[in-house]
């Protein structure tokens, strides 16, 4: 296969998981609290890759290991409590577009701190990118409903945590292979994750009900699904792809967040079509050799 060919699979497959990734969310909270369906997510994927990190373990570098390990809280576990936290209080059009900001502080951190050379063609792509992100907000008839500035400026966080983690991810582990990254990072966010669910009182559910274990369920499969699999599927096309192409699947979210909901029977506008286009657009030219 050629190999821009299997980069563009890749990004459309990590849209289609971290796009689906809302409704396995919406379910968990249906019994649980946002701290706990965050860390059974976290928890799922470090079990789950159990196996794989014990030989990760063996064949890594020790000057590696610390590394990993900010990668695992960089990458996933800070920015998972920072957007449980925000979306107790923003809704998920405003958070999905603040997400979007994770592009640009790739740019931004690894201009400033990592010696990073952009072409002037890849920040236009961001851009278009970003403004058809803006205008696919601006859509939504309840886009603007929130002006909680502080949980806003948690999301912000989250994707300066994203732009931190990719860039040094980028630079000092491009010789580690994706599964191991994925594995050791994971695995030792195992320990935190548990004290998360023991502080939160997790053990004081009716375990025997079936509404907690399908929300016990779902928070499960979105953690072996859309955080696990989808973690090392994400190193695989940064160390392919680059970090901004890489960063930009979350342009591509909205896809198919509007496909669902044509599922259930929602409407698209011409406003919503023309920010996807606009995105596919951006997406495009910060590609394009």
């Amino acid at each position: 296969m050629h190999p821009k060919l299997f980069n563009w699979l890749l990004f459309l497959l990590l849209c289609f998981i971290w796009g689906s990734s809302f409704i396995l969310m919406k379910e968990g909270l249906k019994q649980l609290s946002a701290y706990e369906v965050a860390a059974i997510r976290m928890l799922s994927a470090g079990l789950v890759l159990l196996p794989f990190a014990v030989r990760s373990f063996q064949r890594m570098q020790k000057k590696d290991l610390g590394l990993l390990v900010l990668t695992g809280i960089l990458g996933s576990f800070i920015p998972a409590i920072l957007f449980c936290i925000a979306e107790t209080q923003i809704d998920s059009a405003l958070a999905g577009m603040l997400n979007a900001l994770t592009p640009f502080f790739v740019i931004l951190i690894g201009a400033l701190f990592f010696q990073s050379k952009v072409a002037a063609q890849k920040i236009i792509g961001v851009l278009i990118g970003f403004s058809g992100m803006l205008l696919l907000f601006l859509s939504q008839k309840n886009g603007a409903s929130s002006n909680n500035v502080f949980f806003a400026v948690l999301i912000v966080l989250a994707t300066l945590s994203y732009g931190l983690n990719v860039n040094m991810t980028n630079r000092y582990l491009k010789h580690v292979g994706s599964l191991d990254i994925a594995a050791i990072a994971f695995v030792s966010l195992i320990p935190a994750s548990l004290a998360v669910l023991l502080y939160n009182g997790f053990t004081q559910h009716q375990l025997s009900d079936v509404s907690v274990i399908r929300a016990i369920s779902a928070a499960s499969v979105l953690g072996i699904f859309g955080t696990a699999i989808a973690s090392i599927l994400f190193y695989m096309l940064l160390k392919r792809a680059g970090p901004l192409f890489s960063t930009m699947v979350t342009y591509g979210i909205p896809f198919v967040a509007i496909g669902w909901g044509l599922l259930v029977g929602e409407t698209v506008g011409l406003l919503q079509m023309a920010g996807l286009l606009i995105i596919l657009s951006g997406v495009y030219i910060t590609n394009r050799q």
